[in-house]
């Protein structure tokens, strides 16, 4: 085996509620590694934020139905020395031991913590290459909020929405409710601003329901998106690669196990996924050129997941971009890929080059 193999670090685990999607989607990826070109270095961020070295054999624990990251190994941190980037084991009593150069990181984080601009950050501080969107496009891509401000700005269609921040809502819910019903039309669908994994969204068609659906989504988030829903939506969704001139595959369409995509049907069930999605010439034209806007309007590089909604009579809205998409086996994206002729391996190459190209 060569000696001249790059070293990539791959991160998973974190603090936030995807914590078991991340593990699952860093397996996949790890076991995707080509160890002919990289040597692999696999680092977990357990629950409370701690760095951890661990053996990359990602496990599930007995009566858990996702894995997590282990918290028996030992501490590690990022240094930049003279010559370049490198991660380093701190023991107990502070003593340091260098665990050698880092090339490239491949970032599995879903979520706060991880998908929102802050490790992205720390990577960019130590010019420590990496896959995926930068700083700001990371931090614009996780908070819907901001998306969908910047997806106003570009007049990319969009459903109707309102943001609901907590102290508003605590201080006057019977208020905030009315103001929203006076809005908005039902069905509504309440979320957090900066969570994914359909985590803490609700379906609502009452005030009953909108107040609880905002208990629900302000449990994950200091501000709530509340959107307004279509009737029988078809879920389409388009993977993206690229720098500065972004590819695209053919959409494909989420056909849900439950009545809309949650987390259940994410991955605990086998929702069906259609490539290539039956659809007119039309609105595959419509899909295509509205990702390329959304991924170019965010500035994001490397990869990302646009979703869509299309309406039963013909009204394509943009829903949201995912600039951490799913790894797991049975993830939209590398599913996307393969439709396209771009195998699991092949995918997490191409990612790992484009990492390494945009430095």
């Amino acid at each position: 085996m060569s000696d001249t193999r790059r070293r990539v670090l791959v991160v998973y685990g974190g603090r936030s509620s995807e914590h078991e999607v991340s593990c699952l989607s860093a397996r996949s990826v790890l076991d995707a590694i080509d160890d002919e070109r990289y040597e692999v270095v696999p680092v977990g961020i357990t629950r409370d934020g701690r760095w951890t070295l661990t053996d990359g054999q990602i496990r599930t624990v007995p009566g858990e139905a996702l894995p997590s990251v282990d918290d028996d190994g030992p501490t590690v941190a990022l240094v930049r020395g003279r010559n370049g980037t490198r991660l380093v084991r701190v023991d107990e009593d502070g003593s340091c031991a260098d665990l050698g150069h880092l090339d490239v990181c491949f970032p599995v984080l879903h979520g706060p913590w991880g998908e929102d601009g802050t490790v992205q950050g720390l990577l960019a501080t130590m010019q420590l290459p990496h896959v995926g969107a930068d700083v700001t496009a990371s931090s614009v891509g996780v908070d819907k909020r901001a998306m969908k401000n910047v997806f106003k700005a570009r007049g990319l269609p969009q459903v109707a929405y309102l943001p609901v921040r907590r102290s508003r809502f605590e201080a006057e819910p019977g208020l905030v409710v009315e103001e929203l019903e006076g809005a908005l039309r039902y069905p509504l669908f309440t979320k957090p601003a900066r969570q994914g994994s359909s985590i803490g969204i609700s379906k609502v068609t009452d005030a009953a329901g909108l107040r609880a659906g905002l208990v629900e989504a302000l449990r994950w988030d200091e501000v709530a998106i509340v959107e307004e829903g279509l009737d029988s939506p078809r879920e389409l969704e388009v993977g993206v690669l690229g720098n500065t001139e972004p590819e695209l595959t053919a959409a494909g369409e989420i056909r849900p196990t439950n009545e809309f995509y949650d987390f259940e049907a994410k991955y605990l069930d086998e929702s069906e996924l259609v490539v290539p999605a039956e659809l007119s010439d039309e609105v595959r034209d419509r899909i295509e050129v509205i990702a390329r806007q959304a991924y170019l309007a965010i500035g994001c590089r490397g990869m990302a997941r646009v979703d869509f909604f299309l309406s039963a009579d013909g009204w394509l809205v943009l829903n949201e971009i995912n600039t951490i998409p799913g790894f797991t086996p049975s993830s939209v994206f590398p599913r996307l890929w393969a439709a396209q002729g771009l195998d699991y391996p092949a995918l997490v190459d191409r990612l790992l080059e484009l990492a390494l190209e945009a430095g």
